[in-house]
């Protein structure tokens, strides 16, 4: 069965993912990547340009799948070592997160909805993906063929 994972991360460092083809989850941890499996779907959050600087973001900067394979450890700089697992990234647009707070379940009615991406890595509901999918100009291509979310003109 598929899962939606969110992770959170400056758009800088998104747009380097996306360009190589990869997902880094909690700078660099293993832990959070053993997680994904294939054909899992992940989200980014980015709250900044960069990370703890640039101007605000508050979106989500872009989706894809897990592909098979392992978490494999590369180097980043010297000195930095971060694991990294592959995935295809579909063409969407960034989705301001604000628009959809009153709808997603991880923020409905919260005050405080920023909490749960201080995690940095967290598996969110099907219909708050399919939500953040459709803000992002995702069509039904990228969600999961098993899926009850599917529009019924594309079943």
């Amino acid at each position: 069965m598929t899962a939606y994972w969110v992770g959170v991360a400056s758009r800088e460092h998104v747009l380097a993912a996306v360009r190589g083809g990869f997902c880094q989850l909690n700078h660099g941890k293993e832990a959070p990547l053993r997680r994904l499996k294939p054909g899992d779907r992940l989200l980014y959050y980015s709250p900044r340009a960069g990370m703890h600087e640039g101007e605000q973001i508050q979106a989500f900067t872009a989706i894809g799948e897990v592909l098979a394979g392992e978490p494999k450890r590369v180097t980043s700089f010297p000195g930095f070592l971060p694991y990294r697992r592959d995935i295809r990234y579909f063409v969407g647009r960034e989705a301001p997160i604000r628009p959809l707070l009153p709808h997603l379940r991880f923020s409905r009615g919260k005050v405080s909805w920023g909490a749960v991406l201080r995690r940095g890595t967290f598996q969110i509901e099907p219909e708050d993906y399919l939500l953040i999918a459709h803000a992002m100009g995702i069509n039904d291509a990228a969600i999961p063929p098993e899926s009850s979310l599917r529009s019924p003109n594309t079943r």
